[in-house]
């Protein structure tokens, strides 16, 4: 049985019974709120370890100690009206856009292989556009999960047979992930293949299809693995328990001792000693360890903890909408974060080899913050159409404003008198 069948709010969830007031849980509004709140949480939160994790190096780089942050900071302000823009958007948009916006994603991914395209640390997946640098491919995971959404829930009866769930669905997909790999780029790639086997999961794919299409997969990565000297080194210091901490363990052990040395409470917030050059990209890809170094255990558990309410928040939103276009495109958003919160934090602490993709909404990086917010935003909009979301939030709004009313003329009475 298929999540979207089984997730059906009319056959599971009881009626309220009159004259009872639903419990906070049981509000048509909890997965906004819960969604914004450990948004706008995990970028606060984000915006102040990258001004600790980066200040030293910006210092020796620009002579700012500022600088990556300001950046990262820029990037925040164009995220967030991005994110209310995208909140506010009919989901029937999403559907009727969804090929111009794949295909605009497409199109600027190629550009990387253009003369706009910049290579960053042996990864050409970057355009440059008046000294700003934009990473396309994290178009693609937002573009290709509405994309399927589309196709998936019009063949949602059919999905049982492999025609249905390879065509357009693989040859799309293929083609999407080639361009990325093309350029060299494994860690984004496995994040969209990770998208969208959420939203092929949540339309109700077959399980046995997910086998198939995972031998494919670790093909595909082992090919890659093995084409790339420097991808074979990191796997292998990961297999190795003798690994050289000086040579090729030397990232992933300084990530470790920072979370070593932070222990339960944390060395206090600024007073990291990896941060000081030790740690390569403690500002990107090692956030985590430099916040598990300064807030401790605590801090690293507060930011698993705001993913977690992020989680349920969209798993409470494919569970009550009534629209299979929403809940597979909030499976395939939601498998993307969490799938890459997985990711790096796994590297981090040596579950995982380092893949070298950011911690999503913590890491420095503007075009994935960027996209994230976007991505976020998507889903606000699917929780403010959750059955009695859109009457609950109007009648908060009518109440906020009422309120500032009165506020407004008592003020201008004491004004008066």
């Amino acid at each position: 049985m298929s999540v979207i069948s089984r997730s059906n709010p009319s056959a599971d969830t009881p009626a309220p019974k009159q004259g009872v007031r639903p419990r906070l849980w049981d509000s048509s509004v909890t997965s906004y709120y819960l969604i914004l709140g450990s948004t706008l949480l995990l970028t606060a939160l984000g915006l102040v370890m990258v001004l600790s994790s980066s200040s030293v190096t910006s210092m020796v780089s620009v002579g700012s100690p500022y600088a990556t942050f300001v950046n990262q900071a820029r990037w925040a302000l164009i995220g967030l009206p991005l994110l209310w823009l995208a909140s506010r958007i009919p989901s029937l948009t999403y559907r009727r856009l969804a090929w111009v916006i794949l295909g605009g994603a497409v199109f600027l991914q190629l550009l990387v292989f253009s003369p706009l395209g910049v290579d960053v640390k042996g990864n050409a997946n970057w355009i440059e556009l008046a000294g700003q640098r934009f990473q396309p491919s994290e178009t693609i995971k937002l573009a290709l999960v509405v994309w399927l959404a589309v196709v998936l829930s019009r063949k949602h009866h059919l999905l049982s047979q492999w025609a249905h769930v390879v065509i357009p669905a693989f040859p799309v997909v293929a083609i999407s992930v080639g361009i990325v790999l093309y350029g060299h780029d494994l860690g984004t790639a496995m994040v969209i293949l990770v998208a969208v086997g959420g939203a092929l999961f949540t339309a109700g794919v077959p399980l046995r299809m997910f086998g198939f299409a995972g031998a494919i997969m670790i093909l595909i990565v082992g090919r890659m693995a093995m084409t790339s000297s420097n991808r074979m080194t990191r796997i292998g210091a990961w297999l190795d328990p003798d690994c050289d901490r000086l040579g090729a363990c030397y990232q992933a052990s300084h990530g470790m001792w920072g979370l070593a040395e932070g222990g339960v409470w944390g060395m206090g917030l600024g007073a990291s000693r990896q941060k000081w050059q030790y740690l390569p990209e403690a500002h990107n890809d090692f956030i985590f360890a430099i916040i598990g170094e300064e807030l401790g255990l605590w801090g690293t558990l507060l930011v698993l903890l705001l993913f977690a309410v992020l989680g349920i928040g969209m798993a409470r939103i494919i569970r009550r909408h009534p629209d299979p276009f929403v809940k597979i495109a909030t499976g395939g958003i939601l498998a993307w974060l969490l799938g890459q919160m997985v990711i790096n934090i796994g590297g981090v602490v040596g579950l995982l080899p380092i893949i070298g993709v950011p911690l999503p909404l913590v890491s420095a990086g503007g075009s994935a913050l960027v996209m994230t917010m976007l991505a976020i935003g998507v889903v606000l909009s699917f929780a403010r159409t959750e059955p009695g979301a859109k009457e609950a939030l109007a009648a908060r709004g009518s109440v906020v404003r009422k309120t500032l009313a009165v506020v407004g003329r008592t003020r201008s009475r004491g004004t008066k008198e």
